[in-house]
């Protein structure tokens, strides 16, 4: 239902001839742009501007493939692979709209994530990843995955509930348990209701607040955290 929302914009598109920026990287996003004239493409392959990750061990660095005389990378202060599509949808849209690649690059790798978006953080010795603005199953995947990837030690990881998923809630967020169990962590933090009365053998709290004073407790030092939960969870409090 989303994506029949979202692209009723292609529909309305199509019909007053307008342009759509696309995302090559997606068939479901391909198959909705049918009868549209102008459509300019980004994506790792296969589109006008094309990139891939060149590095991700902190920050997001993305070697530029296609589409550029200057730019061969851009090292961005960006956590996460799932951002890539991100920079280069900027690219894209700037090199459009004639936008000098010296700018691109330079507002690109000078733009520091913030309000809890995938904001890295360095607080009483420890290395945070804030990822609280808002979470979904796709975004939690995503997450975990990227983080579980980073060569670094001592990883703990502190989620929140996903909340609106109807019917669905509980398995989607079993299945989050199930893709946790796939690594390996110095601990797991579960928090909200959508935990409750599911199978995992992780430390469970009812709210942040709750999370804040385990933290306390435990004099962290040295230790890489992700803390990602929908908004409502107000997952950020964790660093109180």
């Amino acid at each position: 239902n989303i994506i029949k929302g979202k692209t009723e914009l292609y529909s309305w598109l199509k019909n007053n001839e307008g342009t759509v920026f696309i995302n090559n990287d997606y068939p479901y996003l391909k198959d909705n742009v049918a009868g549209i004239k102008h459509l300019i493409s980004y994506g790792t392959t296969d589109a006008d501007y094309t990139g891939k990750l060149s590095n991700n061990e902190r920050y997001l660095e993305v070697e530029i493939v296609k589409g550029t005389k200057e730019i061969k990378t851009i090292a961005t202060q960006l956590v996460g692979a799932y951002n890539l599509p991100n920079v280069l949808s900027a690219l894209c849209i700037g090199k459009t709209f004639e936008v000098p690649e010296e700018d691109i690059k330079t507002a690109l790798e000078n733009y520091q994530s913030s309000n809890s978006r995938s904001q890295w953080l360095e607080k009483d010795g420890n290395y945070i990843i804030l990822d609280a603005y808002n979470a979904n199953p796709t975004s939690m995947k995503a997450a975990i995955e990227n983080f579980a990837g980073m060569p670094v030690q001592n990883k703990i990881l502190i989620l929140g509930s996903m909340m609106e998923l109807g019917a669905t809630a509980d398995k989607e967020h079993q299945d989050l348990i199930h893709l946790i169990e796939n690594f390996s962590w110095n601990q797991v933090i579960l928090t909200g209701k959508g935990f409750d009365n599911l199978r995992h053998n992780f430390l469970h709290f009812t709210n942040a607040q709750e999370v804040a004073e385990w933290i306390k407790n435990n004099q962290l030092n040295n230790v890489h955290i992700l803390i990602k939960g929908s908004r409502s969870m107000k997952m950020e409090e964790v660093l109180n």
